[in-house]
């Protein structure tokens, strides 16, 4: 390294000292924490997206500043690497090094270190970082301290691309990375031309009366409120109200956002017996996730609740349908061989019921470990991958593959069979691979996928909540004092360890209709965390309990 970088990453680094007594730790969701303890660590995630930038052949890196669903006064950053996709896990340690490093000597040896290590080119090269924030008020002063990170590795760039959601800067870097247009109003502009071709290509007949026909939205009054006011005014044939758009005096997050909505099973702040037999959506505060749900009276603030699994589904389903006409027998000048392979994935939380429903559909379905980045890694083995969590957050991810096939096919059927069933399956999935967000799961692509199956299908929201009943579940914490001491396998379906404690849970399990338990060490705090779920609440609630006892007894600690 020359004397002018080291130079210059000492004195900089002189100006953002950590905090005292905080380690923060690099997960899913990058680095979370009070917005005040921040500085230091969104400096170094400025040096270190540069860094990545310099490694990728000078690839265009994205750094997002936001704590998602997390409450107005935190803030956070995460790293989105040239595919679009997160941070490389290989670099996951490097990032939780470099922001717990105590001095700007320490700093300076570490980053000179891994330049080494991963043999990064320094001289006369390129970096180009995408900027991108929420509404949170403490975005704009940690904005500054990632632009000096950047700054502080010459050659590198920083790009400010304002107030966004998550999933359009990880969009943006994606494109970019492709060398396509990669604008605000490109991403726009993509999603309402794809939703305006899955609608044009409706079938005839299919009809939605009044109340089908709207919908009310939840902004969790955060950036995706903001957005979505922009992107409807694009969009013909649908009828969105947005509500708690950030603009009305509302705090982000609170009482409001898919995140309350699913965990609480009541109405966002704003909604109630008005919206009796409306279908209505939730976002998130960063517009990453999605729920939908339905006020079933005017009587009470419980809500029927849509959530990933049967997100999940219904794109499934949609999906499957669509492979299934384009595959048809019947043109003989029109080569079929290629079987593209459709996969779901989902982690041990997905509802049991959401599982049967998919696999009596004859899908494949798949387990990964909890975590996004596990789910996505996993859905790019397929042609077709379709992942999401219940808590909303997904995406459906196509190989280039199964997209040049798509092609092809669809101009041979043009030139032989314009118009037919077949051909229009082909635009459909065409459609659906421009709209959906491949990057990253985004609850405004999938808003407008879901309003699109949802008329293709001519269903109301009460049709689609009855696609399967949930089975009841309960999830409970218990405290440990070494959560290590658990080790799971099978995508955390089986404790491996300590031995003699799975034997006991499935003896436990065997008791209920439909049980099914599981245990896991939290990646954050010493707890372990039970599922269970049965065929009624009761049996759910002692199922949980009853395994809950065993994690007692086996790890020897404390009550849940």
């Amino acid at each position: 390294m020359k004397e002018e970088q080291r130079s210059l990453l000492l004195t900089s680094s002189a100006r953002f000292p950590p905090p005292q007594g905080v380690r923060l730790s690099y997960g899913t969701a990058g680095f979370r924490a009070d917005a005040g303890l921040l500085q230091s660590t969104l400096y170094r995630m400025g040096i270190l997206a540069a860094l990545r930038s310099l490694k990728t052949n000078s690839s265009v890196i994205g750094l997002m500043i936001t704590a998602s669903h997390n409450k107005d006064s935190d803030n956070g950053v995460k790293i989105a690497d040239p595919s679009g996709g997160m941070l490389s896990q290989d670099w996951e340690p490097f990032a939780d090094s470099l922001a717990n490093a105590p001095s700007p000597q320490q700093l300076l040896h570490l980053i000179n270190e891994f330049v080494e290590k991963e043999n990064i080119p320094f001289e006369g090269v390129r970096a180009e970082i995408l900027l991108g924030r929420d509404t949170r008020p403490s975005g704009e002063s940690l904005l500054e301290a990632a632009k000096q990170g950047i700054s502080s590795i010459l050659g590198a760039v920083a790009i400010d691309v304002g107030i966004v959601t998550t999933p359009q800067l990880h969009w943006m870097v994606r494109a970019r990375n492709k060398g396509v247009k990669a604008s605000e109003l490109d991403y726009f502009e993509q999603l309402s031309s794809s939703f305006r071709c899955l609608m044009d290509l409706i079938p005839s007949g299919i009809t939605f009366n009044e109340v089908d026909n709207k919908l009310v939205v939840d902004g969790a009054n955060g950036v995706g409120g903001e957005k979505l006011e922009v992107l409807k005014k694009m969009l013909d044939g649908l009828a969105i109200e947005v509500r708690n758009s950030g603009k009305d005096g509302g705090v982000l997050n609170e009482g409001v956002g898919a995140d309350y909505v699913q965990k609480e099973k009541v109405v966002p702040h704003g909604f109630g017996s008005q919206d009796v037999g409306i279908r209505c959506a939730s976002l998130d505060g960063d517009a990453d996730r999605l729920v939908y749900f339905s006020v079933p009276s005017e009587s009470s603030s419980k809500i029927d609740l849509v959530d990933g699994d049967k997100i999940l589904s219904l794109f499934a389903v949609f999906i499957k349908e669509e492979l299934s006409i384009l595959n048809k027998e019947g043109h003989k000048n029109i080569n079929s061989d290629y079987q593209p392979r459709l996969g779901v994935v989902q982690t041990a939380y997905a509802n049991g019921a959401s599982t049967d429903y998919l696999r009596k559909l004859g899908l494949e379905v798949v387990f990964t470990s909890t975590g996004v980045k596990y789910l996505h890694e996993k859905a790019t083995e397929y042609d077709i991958g379709i992942y999401f969590e219940a808590n909303g957050h997904g995406t459906i991810v196509f190989s280039e593959c199964f997209l040049c096939w798509l092609e092809s096919r669809n101009n041979e059927l043009s030139s032989v069979f314009k118009g037919s069933e077949q051909q229009k399956a082909a635009l459909r999935l065409l459609a659906v691979s421009k709209l959906i967000n491949q990057a990253v799961g985004d609850a405004l692509s999938g808003l407008l996928f879901v309003e699109a199956i949802l008329r293709h299908m001519g269903w109301s929201i009460h049709r689609w909540i009855e696609l399967y009943q949930d089975l009841p579940s309960r999830q409970l914490k218990v405290k440990v004092v070494d959560r290590t001491a658990v080790v799971t396998a099978n995508a955390e379906t089986v404790a491996v360890s300590p031995p003699g404690i799975q034997e006991a849970i499935n003896a436990e399990t065997a008791k209920y209709p439909q049980g099914r338990s599981f245990i896991r060490p939290s990646g954050t705090e010493d707890v372990v965390r039970v599922y269970a779920e049965a065929s009624t609440q009761e049996a759910a609630d002692s199922l949980a309990n009853s395994v809950a006892k065993l994690v007692e007894e086996f790890l020897g600690f404390s009550s849940s």
